[in-house]
């Protein structure tokens, strides 16, 4: 085996702090830090999408809301007997115990719902608040640090986690040092936000197509993170259950993207975003064949009415300030307003 080069010492302290008749956890702080920059980092992204602040800051508390009780709830009922024989620990979540992916289902329903009745762009939503989340997770993992929680297997490489002999799994109480998987989710993250954010500017997804990269890139490091941890004993052929749903999530994504980028095109701000659709609303045959059949009906119009002096159409003087009819169906088609926040470079 290698000599031990460095490791990572074990968190300071306790995990927390005291202020004044509080007993304030450094993990609550973690993930409280980590959800109150993705809320600010999806409210700007959707505002620049031309959306209203206020309400994706609603919209964002509401997801947010849902994501942490979906998140316990995932925590809880594999451990149902437990906390049935120990209810009043159900709402400790200070001690840990928040799962991703229940809190995906629960945030993503929440938030889904929310949007829905206030009428807001879903897509337009769903495409802010892609980078948010791997953002916040980035951050919130470091709780698990203070916590002593989801390591690794053991191993000596040089930048082992020393853990405590009171945090170490059963079975596992002679060795002192495992693979930080808090780490390595944590720095996966954060480089998923800069591709997410790198994917959005080149305008080759449709708004909120964002949303299902960000699950086939969270699936595919969150499955070979999981193959390195230890804190679950049940398998199923040889992998972990959440193993299982990190792979499920991969191809759900890879699924939803594929439809998703193939939906027939329209106009409307859900799904007309980058310079790809764009080009597809102008190239449009229906858009040109009604704006040429506008002209030829104004055209034979100027020809027929009555007491008109200035002759047919094609015998007046052209006026260069004049607007083709349709040619403004045909530019909102082609780079509208509402969709020109898509080319900003977030």
């Amino acid at each position: 085996m290698l000599p031990l080069l460095a490791t990572i010492p074990p968190p300071p302290g306790t995990g927390g702090f005291e202020l004044g008749p509080l007993d304030v956890r450094l993990y609550g702080v973690l993930i409280a830090l980590g959800a109150y920059l993705g809320l600010r980092l999806t409210v700007a992204r959707y505002q620049r999408l031309g959306g209203d602040a206020d309400v994706a800051e609603k919209a964002a508390l509401v997801a947010l809301a849902g994501g942490f009780v979906g998140a316990r709830i995932g925590y809880v009922i594999p451990r149902l007997d437990h906390f049935l024989a120990n209810p009043q620990e159900i709402l400790a979540i200070w001690q840990g115990g928040l799962t991703l992916f229940g809190g995906l289902f629960g945030g993503s329903l929440a938030g889904l719902l929310y949007a829905r009745a206030r009428s807001m762009d879903v897509a337009g939503f769903a495409h802010a608040i892609a980078p948010a989340l791997p953002l916040a997770q980035a951050i919130g993992r470091w709780g698990n640090y203070f916590n002593q929680e989801l390591y690794g297997r053991p191993t000596d490489l040089p930048w082992a986690l020393e853990v405590e002999p009171a945090h170490r799994r059963p079975g596992f109480e002679q060795f002192e040092t495992f693979h930080p998987t808090f780490l390595y989710e944590s720095i996966w993250n954060a480089l998923l936000v800069l591709v997410l954010l790198r994917i959005d500017r080149t305008g080759r997804v449709r708004r909120g197509g964002l949303l299902f990269v960000y699950l086939i890139g969270y699936g595919i490091g969150r499955a070979w993170i999981e193959a390195l941890r230890i804190d679950t004993a049940e398998r199923y052929l040889g992998w972990s259950r959440n193993n299982w749903i990190a792979l499920l999530v991969v191809i759900g994504g890879a699924i939803g993207l594929w439809w998703w980028q193939r939906r027939p095109v329209t106009a409307t701000p859900d799904t007309a975003t980058g310079p790809t659709d764009h080009a597809a609303d102008a190239g449009d045959p229906d858009h040109t064949g009604h704006a040429e059949h506008a002209e030829h009906a104004e055209h034979a119009d100027a020809r027929q009415r009555p007491g008109d002096d200035t002759g047919p159409a094609s015998s007046r003087p052209h006026d260069p300030t004049r607007s083709r009819p349709g040619s403004s169906e045909l530019g909102a088609a082609g780079s509208g307003d509402t969709d020109a926040a898509d080319d900003d470079p977030r």
